[in-house]
């Protein structure tokens, strides 16, 4: 049996604020120090990066793709984001949708039927379409039964399925109809599982976890690791399938973000540099106190608007339905530069990096495998033990809100080679 790490959303460098290094073999190549084997396109749907997917890729297995020029080993899949904003049900909703295509035929014949309908495809990686969710999937099974649709980032406030902005109450309120054909949505940055096993409706869907990078080093933040017997088995149908059954056999576990870290965890008002808990915002009546302007209602508290469990009931539910299990991680970079006392993009940080790397291997290898020992031998003590309380998940984070990310700590500064005690962080 051989293990893959997938992340199936991310985006080119047509899509709007994303680093203009997000091409095919800059991807590849950050996909191997990162320790991804399987990536997304990103952003199929945009003219120029659709004509660079059909340049730059073979197909490998069946909706497999690789580099045409052999020098990467990184195998991609055909999936993009798609943003709908349309009038449904008395309200505008407004949602981002991943959509996979089962190979570059099938998109191109998608991207043609969405031109065909006077969309705007050029305008940006992720495009603006005038079409319910429900209706862009009716759509997508026209043209093939085999696309996929995976809501995105479902609670995110101003564009998951659920958020508290525009989205809505319910798969079933989206999809009406065709509620079926949606098995599994995308945790995002800013909630974890367990989270989302607080709701008994989400019991029969598939929990992933992807990036949703705009930037080569935001790639693989967030994952999904799964088992196959051989190269040869590893195709788009069997990913899917892998997915949609929710095979805890070949779907091992997702790779998480500290969802406190994600930038819509909590409730908040950035301008005011205010941040609550979801009690807290009862208390304020969903006002910031400083400027009596509303707060953002972040995905805490939209998921115990929803919710039926408490967390310890989604807990032990997990364990009587056997869920597929998650880890969550601190990326490298950030424990770094907790380590070091310093920012996260210096050149301390980008050195030791890179050090770790050809010493040891991939990022993911480092993360989660590598032993302690080893790690120790080819950086420090502390580094090692920096890594060490990750896994253990002995760290705090301040917790992000209406679009700051949150901070994570391993460290209190006052520990001997910044580990040991450590201290919470005020809200």
């Amino acid at each position: 049996m051989i293990q893959k790490i997938l992340d199936l959303h991310i985006h080119s460098k047509y899509s709007r604020a994303c680093s203009k290094d997000l091409e095919l073999p800059k991807i590849a190549k950050a996909c191997e120090i990162r320790g991804i084997d399987i990536v997304a396109t990103g952003d199929f749907t945009h003219p120029a990066w659709f004509q660079s997917i059909k340049q730059e890729l073979v197909e490998d297995t069946p909706g497999i793709y690789k580099l045409k020029d052999g020098s990467s080993k990184t195998k991609f899949i055909i999936g993009t984001e798609l943003a709908s904003i349309k009038k449904h049900k008395d309200k505008t909703r407004r949602l981002h949708l991943c959509a996979f295509a089962p190979n570059i035929e099938v998109a191109e014949k998608f991207n043609k039927k969405l031109g065909s309908m006077d969309f705007n495809l050029g305008s940006d990686g992720r495009p603006i379409l005038g079409i319910t969710a429900r209706d862009l999937l009716e759509l997508m099974l026209e043209v093939d039964e085999r696309m996929i649709m995976i809501p995105a980032h479902a609670w995110t406030p101003w564009f998951g399925i659920f958020g508290s902005k525009g989205g809505y109450d319910s798969l079933e309120d989206a999809f009406d109809d065709l509620t079926d054909y949606i098995f599994a949505i995308e945790t995002g940055l800013s909630s974890d599982p367990i989270m989302n096993w607080r709701l008994s409706a989400l019991d029969n869907i598939t929990l992933v976890s992807n990036s949703d990078a705009h930037s080569p080093a935001k790639l693989g933040r967030e994952a999904n690791v799964m088992q196959f017997e051989n190269e040869e088995e590893i195709s788009y149908d069997k990913i899917m399938e892998v997915i949609k059954i929710g095979d805890k056999k070949q779907f091992l576990y997702t790779i998480e973000f500290y969802p406190e870290e994600g930038k819509y965890h909590y409730d908040g008002h950035r301008d005011c540099n205010f941040v609550c808990a979801p009690e807290d915002t009862k208390k304020y009546g969903g006002l910031c106190p400083k400027c009596k302007k509303k707060l953002t209602i972040g995905v805490m508290n939209r998921v115990a608007e929803l919710a039926d469990r408490t967390e310890t009931e989604a807990g032990k539910i997990s364990k009587e339905k056997n869920k597929i299990p998650y880890k969550s991680l601190v990326p490298l970079p950030e424990i770094l530069a907790d380590t070091f006392g310093c920012g996260v993009n210096t050149k301390k940080v980008r050195t030791a990096y890179d050090d770790l790397i050809e010493s040891i291997g991939n990022e993911f290898y480092i993360l989660l495998e590598s032993p302690i020992t080893k790690i120790e031998k080819n950086s420090s003590k502390q580094i090692a033990k920096a890594i060490e309380k990750v896994r253990k998940g002995e760290i705090v984070v301040r917790p992000g809100y209406d679009g700051e990310f949150g901070v994570v700590k391993v460290f209190d500064s006052d520990e001997e080679g910044r580990g040991g005690k450590q201290v919470s962080l005020d809200i």
